[in-house]
This record gives C-alpha cells, structure tokens and sequence, in this order.
C-alpha cells in the first residue's frame, strides 16, 4: 500500500455549546469539544480508572450550522474526520493545536429535540468520490 490515510472515528459527549465563527462570502466554522472516556480496572488496588480525553471538533458551513441549532453540552455524537495541527504565534511563542475536522457526524442522543428524532441524525456533507453508476468495480452482488 503506498497511500496513507488520516482519518478518525470518535464517540463522545459534548463539553461545550458549539462556538460559531461567521465569515465574509456565508462561510462558516463551529468548534467544541467532546470527551471520549477510557475506563480500566488498576490490578493492584481493584478500582475502576476513569481516563478522559478531550478532543477539539471543527466543522463547517452547512454542517456547523445544523450542530448550532441542534447540539448542546452533554450531548452524545458519533464523529468521522481528520486530524488537523495548525500553529500561530501569540506574544513571541509558537502555539500549536491539533484539531479534528469532521465531514461526517451523527447526533447520537440531542437534549434540543425540537423536530428531530430521538434515535438518530445523520449529516454527511462529504462528496462522493465517483459516481456510482459509472462505477469501473462493479460486482455482481445482489447487495
């Protein structure tokens, strides 16, 4: 395989109401950040370890807007994206964040239940890669 691949799957819980940035030309970008949690019982002592990780979730335009109508703290989200690092300079010092840019999200339990279902909302804003009518590895599955 000479590719490589970046891309990352999280299921997590909001941490925070998503933060909108509005940009000239109708483009726009929510932030906030979910918590996955790790738990694992220590050998030694018999309790449970609770480890949470916090991750930075970027998305845009169409996709940051329905998350700001829909999405609130604590609610669970199911995230597919890339990881993103980015740098700026802030009073002389190099600052680095890594991000994770999702294309696809699936809103797995919202508390904002005003005309969405309770099971599942699912947003892919990805483009296919081709069309599959025109597609050159076609099978002949029935599925």
């Amino acid at each position: 395989m000479s590719g490589t691949i970046n891309k990352v799957i999280l299921i997590g819980h909001l941490g925070d109401e998503v933060k909108m940035n509005y940009f000239e030309g109708g483009n726009s970008i929510g932030r906030f950040p979910i918590a996955t949690n790790e738990t694992y019982t220590n050998k030694q002592s018999g309790e449970k370890v609770t480890n949470t990780e916090w991750h930075t979730i970027v998305v845009r335009n169409k996709l940051a807007e329905i998350c700001e109508k829909y999405l609130s703290k604590g609610d669970k989200v199911y995230c597919e994206g890339r990881i993103k690092t980015r740098q700026w300079e802030q009073e002389g010092q190099k600052r680095y964040t890594t991000e994770i840019h999702v294309a696809n999200m699936t809103f797995l339990s919202t508390k904002k239940e005003t005309g969405t279902p309770s099971v599942s909302n699912t947003v892919n804003l990805t483009k296919p890669s081709q069309d599959p009518k025109n597609s050159a590895d076609d099978d002949d599955l029935p599925f």
